[in-house]
């Protein structure tokens, strides 16, 4: 009896293993915005859902670091669904004050910009499988603004 069992799991993982699954992918970090305090950084996840049916998001989590510290994390729960046979994407925005770049000054340097890497977690409920976790990341550098952008608005409106 347990030999079938064992060869009843195999089959079934076998299965699942060569199953379509959603693919993702994560646009760089960019500036959206900024206000007189703090800087709202934007990213996007596309994500190709190969189903015939929508796909419900559980949740989405990201954290954005540079220089080894958290600039800045959080998680987006429940973010609505995946179309059906179509790419999905969602937007990402992290706000980080300005005193806390200030802090990063050091790494920053001359060229005014900080290196970073972003992280994502895009948790879906896939049929059968359950929840199912695609782990993204992506690496870059963000040209900051500078004091005229701030105070002659170049970069975008109070939120």
């Amino acid at each position: 009896m347990s030999n079938l069992i064992d060869k009843a799991k195999e089959f079934v993982a076998e299965k699942i293993a060569k199953m379509p699954k959603p693919e993702a992918s994560l646009e760089s970090v960019s500036i959206k915005s900024f206000t007189r305090d703090s800087i709202l950084f934007h990213s996007e996840v596309a994500v190709l859902n190969p189903y015939s049916h929508s796909i419900p998001i559980c949740q989405l989590s990201y954290a954005l670091k540079s220089a080894g510290r958290e600039v800045a994390s959080g998680t987006m729960p429940d973010p609505g669904s995946l179309t059906a046979s179509a790419e999905t994407k969602l937007e990402v925005s992290l706000k980080v004050p300005y005193d806390f770049l200030i802090s990063l000054m050091r790494d920053i340097g001359r060229d005014w910009d900080i290196d970073y890497e972003m992280q994502v977690g895009l948790t879906i409920d896939l049929p059968i499988i359950g929840d199912f976790t695609i782990p993204l990341s992506t690496k870059g550098e963000i040209k900051l603004p500078t004091l005229s952008d701030l105070f002659c608005g170049g970069g975008g409106g109070d939120d």
